[in-house]
C-alpha cells in the first residue's frame, strides 16, 4: 500500500470536481480524465472471510465501477495543516454506502445504521483497527482516521458487507464517477505520478506534466 498513500489538493478535490465551471486557483493547473475499467468483477455470492477482500455479495454496477485517482506524491504545501473534516459511510440494505470513500488524515467518519437490523462495523486494517460493537437502527458511531492507508471495513453480523476507506495525507485525490471521470484541481505546475486504484489495489500508474492555468488530460486504462 506504499503507492496508496503519501497523498491529497487544496480543498478536497471531490468538493470542487464535477462542475463545468470548476477553475483552478491562480498559478496552478489540474489533471482530469477517466479511469477506464476494461472489465468489472463478476457477481460472487460466496460469503467472504475477513482475510478475503475480493469476495462478497453482488453490488450495483455503479458501485463496482467507482475507483480512486490520486497523486502518488504531493507537493510539499499540500501537507500544511488543515481543519478536521467529517464524512459518512451509511449502512443501508445491508450494504455500506458509499462502497468507496476517500478522506484526508484527521477526518472523522460516521457510520450511521439506516437498516432495520443491528450492525457491527469493524476493521482489522493496519491503517486503522477498530470495532464499533453492535448498534441498532437509527444509531451512529464514528471513527477518526488518523493514519494514511487503505482501511477495509466489514460488518461482524453480515459477512457479505464490505467497503473501503482510503485515507490520504494530502488532498490530491478524487473518487471517480460511474463512467470513470475524475478531476484533480489546484495542482502546482510540475510532473507527477498519477495512480488509478480500484477494488483494493493500485492498478495503474502514469506520469503527467501540469502547466499553470491549464488542465492536463490523462486517461488511466485498468487491465
Amino acid at each position: 500500500m506504499a503507492a496508496v498513500i503519501a497523498l491529497a489538493a487544496f480543498a478536497p478535490a471531490r468538493a470542487l470536481a464535477r462542475d463545468a465551471s470548476t477553475q483552478t486557483a491562480a498559478g496552478t493547473g489540474g489533471i482530469r480524465g477517466r479511469l477506464v475499467l476494461r472489465r468489472t468483477a463478476g457477481t460472487n455470492e460466496r460469503r467472504p472471510e475477513v482475510s478475503d477482500p475480493g469476495a462478497g455479495a453482488p453490488r450495483e454496477p455503479a458501485d463496482r465501477r467507482r475507483g480512486v485517482v490520486y497523486l502518488e506524491q504531493a507537493p510539499r504545501p499540500a501537507f500544511d495543516e488543515r481543519e478536521p473534516s467529517r464524512a459518512s459511510m451509511d449502512q443501508r440494505n445491508e450494504r455500506f454506502v458509499p462502497h468507496v470513500l476517500a478522506v484526508m488524515v484527521g477526518t472523522v467518519v460516521d457510520f450511521p445504521n439506516s437498516d432495520r437490523t443491528y450492525h457491527n462495523v469493524f476493521s482489522l486494517s493496519r491503517a486503522k483497527r477498530f470495532d464499533l460493537g453492535r448498534y441498532a437502527a437509527g444509531k451512529s458511531k464514528s471513527v477518526r482516521m488518523d493514519r494514511p492507508g487503505v482501511v477495509r471495513v466489514f460488518c461482524d453480523i453480515h459477512s457479505h458487507m464490505n467497503a473501503f476507506v482510503l485515507v490520504f495525507a494530502h488532498p490530491f485525490f478524487d473518487v471517480t464517477e460511474v463512467d470513470g471521470r475524475y478531476e484533480l484541481p489546484n495542482v502546482p505546475p510540475g510532473t507527477y505520478s498519477v495512480v488509478g486504484w480500484h477494488e483494493g489495489e493500485a492498478r495503474i500508474t502514469s506520469s503527467v506534466t501540469v502547466a499553470a492555468g491549464a488542465w492536463a488530460e490523462l486517461d488511466l486504462p485498468v487491465p
